[in-house]
């Protein structure tokens, strides 16, 4: 009988593996991804590089060992017999999406709070960056220990989803953002401090840790929370960030803060400036100074635009993105009615909208440094990897072009995170590329129509519609 069950048990793993192996197939839309070493090409494609050049029709990439070997027309490039030949006739290929401003670890659900910083939730919201396209993500702030045992790991691909850079725990103040409730983090995920002396010891700490960043919230949240920080506490902690070696990006709301804060040092405005129009001075401190600045439009529309049953609302690309707490709560008519009856806010939140697309396209054109982020993962309306999808399309209807929306999202984004393997397509750089089907060059809403998902030369997801969230 032992042995009858050994055998049934042995029969069993074997019919699963074979199982797995075709499901693994059939859900990538094309092939397996290759072994180890083999060179793989994706030929007959439209190739958008991440920078500003037009798509290049009929092309092919050469991919072997996770980066990219060669690209070009695909009827002039070489590539070994031996190699794995995936045709995308009539699709896209673009690199990665990049995001310069997320979170990981809030939210599990419609909760949040420090109990859902566990390794099985990070992973899973960065396997949900990863399929929808978003390669590389930054937890801007609010991490604990874990981020510094997770992050070796995802650098090298040992992990699976999105690669992970960050800021540690970052530095707000007492009765100030980020707000609390409910945002209700411990001293291991949050420094508040009342002094520059204060700020000084908390960034000491954190660059012990060596973080990619140190982030610090300046404004009041529209005025809800009773304080700001005072110029004389970020300003002694972007000092000493930049004594230690390390960038600082800020938190901001408000133009005045923007403004001192660049006076200051700061190296990245956060968010975009909502109050009122960005000015010449603003504009050429900026510039004067090589400062980023990450708009995050989708931040206060996310916090109306579900309330309000958008026509986009039942689309599968945003329905595989809801765990089924929030797509509960995105049906459910009193929670709408709570978001809308606050007519007030919802104002203000959506002239914030307005006036960060406004200011937003006045900054690009004037040449300004510009990243790309959502504050994705902060609240459960702050979807991962859909996101950071609404955000090229409200970029778009900021005025920009879908290439320039999408080289933001790339190219761009990569550059303010000081990354030279990544965000364009290239010899030599990481084969992270988001396969979509249509042309998003000409129609940014194609960039929705995801077909596969290549993270480091690996085929890692197909269609959104195949992921359960």
């Amino acid at each position: 009988m032992k042995v009858g069950n050994q055998m049934i048990y042995r029969c069993s793993l074997a019919v699963l593996s074979i199982l797995t192996a075709t499901a693994v197939f059939l859900w990538s839309g094309s092939a397996p991804s290759a072994p180890v070493g083999q060179t793989v090409v994706l030929t007959d494609v439209r190739l958008i590089n991440g920078e500003d050049g037009l798509p290049m029709e009929h092309a092919a990439i050469v991919i072997k060992g996770g980066r990219i070997v060669s690209l070009g027309p695909a009827d002039k490039l070489h590539w070994p017999k031996s190699a794995q030949v995936i045709n995308y006739r009539n699709k896209t290929v673009l690199p990665g999406l990049i995001s310069d401003h997320s979170h990981v670890g809030q939210v599990d659900g419609v909760s949040l709070g420090s109990q859902n910083y566990n390794r099985a939730n990070i992973l899973r919201q960065l396997r949900q960056y990863e399929v929808y396209g978003v390669t590389t993500v930054t937890a801007l702030g609010l991490n604990g220990d874990l981020f510094y045992e997770l992050r070796p790991q995802l650098h090298s691909g040992a992990l699976p989803g999105a690669d992970l850079f960050g800021a540690d725990r970052g530095i707000g103040i007492p009765n100030g953002a980020p707000p609390a409730p409910p945002i209700n983090l411990p001293q291991t995920q949050l420094y508040r401090v009342s002094t520059p002396e204060q700020a000084v010891q908390a960034v000491d700490e954190m660059a012990a840790r060596k973080p990619d960043f140190i982030k610090v919230w300046v404004d009041d949240i529209h005025g809800t929370e009773r304080v700001k920080m005072t110029p004389e506490v970020y300003g002694a902690a972007i000092h000493e960030a930049h004594r230690l070696g390390l960038r600082a990006p800020a938190h901001i709301y408000y133009l005045a803060d923007a403004k001192s804060l660049v006076n200051h040092g700061v190296d990245v405005i956060a968010h975009g400036v909502r109050d009122q129009p960005v000015d010449a001075e603003f504009i050429d401190a900026m510039k004067a100074r090589s400062v980023w600045y990450i708009p995050t439009i989708s931040l206060d529309e996310s916090s109306y635009i579900f309330a309000e049953q958008p026509g986009w609302r039942m689309d599968p690309f945003l329905a595989h993105a809801l765990q089924p707490a929030l797509a509960a709560e995105f049906d459910d008519s009193a929670w709408r009615a709570r978001i809308l009856e606050n007519q007030k806010q919802v104002d203000v939140d959506k002239a914030s909208v307005q006036m960060n697309e406004r200011n937003l396209k006045t900054l690009y054109n004037a040449g300004v440094n510009i990243g790309f982020g959502t504050d994705s993962g902060a609240f459960p309306v702050r979807i991962p990897g859909f996101a950071e999808h609404r955000e090229l399309e409200l970029l778009v209807f900021a005025g920009l072009t879908p290439l320039q929306a999408i080289n933001l999202a790339t190219g761009k984004a990569a550059a303010l995170l000081h990354l030279n393997d990544r965000g364009v397509l290239a010899p030599g750089k990481l084969a992270d590329l988001v396969v979509v089907d249509g042309n998003p060059a000409a129609h940014i809403q194609d960039i929705h129509k995801i077909e596969a998902v290549w993270h480091r030369g690996k085929l890692v997801s197909g269609r959104v519609e195949d992921f359960t969230p």
